[in-house]
């Protein structure tokens, strides 16, 4: 029985560690590249990345390929994901009912829009002309990159700690990885953003998501270290 407990316990500092260091790297790696783009966009110089994403989405293109784009681009937009970060939060506030996972929705997601279109303006990049579709304001960083990011990785998030199946859990986390990268392609082939402005919109998104997580966990451990001993006191009898 001791030794199955003290397995468990190891298990878990290992887990935690690396989940820790994947955190930490990517938090650092998402700096790293948002810094480096913002950079080059500042320069005004041409950015190779960006002629060949265009050329390779180009590759690529037909009818079908059209349909799916289009298709996939909906899930990054506001139309949908509106009301599906109301129903995550209507889900955590009356069916799970875990108040602080229904806080991380609207922190990550009015946050993340807010700081992309800060960011948008701070650039001030002009939109590459599209030939598919309409599109209007800035450019660097992509809001569709950005926000699905955010949005998409709290669900990872959210999955990482909550689905107890490995095989499902693992499912998932693969799965939105990629639905996030379809989601960042698809302003890339519908050129409405150029691949830099995509790369730098996923690596906002994820860092802001990290961010935001990691507030809000802190703040969760410390209202549960306040708010746990007064709920366990007994009441003072009455004189």
């Amino acid at each position: 029985m001791i030794r199955t407990f003290y397995k468990r316990m190891v298990a878990s500092a290992a887990l935690f560690t690396v989940e820790l260091v994947f955190i930490w790297l990517l938090f650092l790696a998402c700096i790293i590249v948002f810094l480096w783009l913002g950079r080059e966009i500042m320069a005004g110089d041409k950015v190779w990345l960006d002629e060949a994403g265009f050329a390779f989405a180009a590759n690529l293109s037909s009818p079908f390929m059209d349909g799916f784009i289009k298709f996939i681009t909906f899930f990054g937009s506001g139309q949908f994901l509106t009301p599906a970060a109301l129903a995550l939060i209507a889900f955590y506030l009356f069916v799970r009912k875990h108040r602080w996972n229904s806080l991380k929705v609207p922190v990550v997601a009015l946050g993340s829009i807010t700081l992309n279109l800060v960011l948008k303006y701070f650039f001030d990049r002009e939109r590459p002309m599209s030939p598919l579709v309409e599109a209007s304001g800035l450019s660097f960083p992509s809001g569709h990159s950005m926000v699905a990011a955010s949005f998409y990785g709290l669900l990872i998030y959210l999955a990482w700690h909550n689905v107890r199946d490995v095989r499902l859990r693992n499912t998932l986390i693969i799965g939105l990885s990629v639905f996030v990268l379809l989601i960042g392609f698809s302003r890339i082939y519908l050129r409405v953003h150029y691949p830099t402005d995509v790369l730098a919109g996923f690596a906002a998104g994820f860092l802001w998501v990290i961010l935001g997580i990691s507030v809000l966990h802190r703040m969760e451990r410390v209202s549960g270290k306040e708010i746990t001993p007064i709920l366990m006191e007994e009441p003072a009898e009455k004189e």
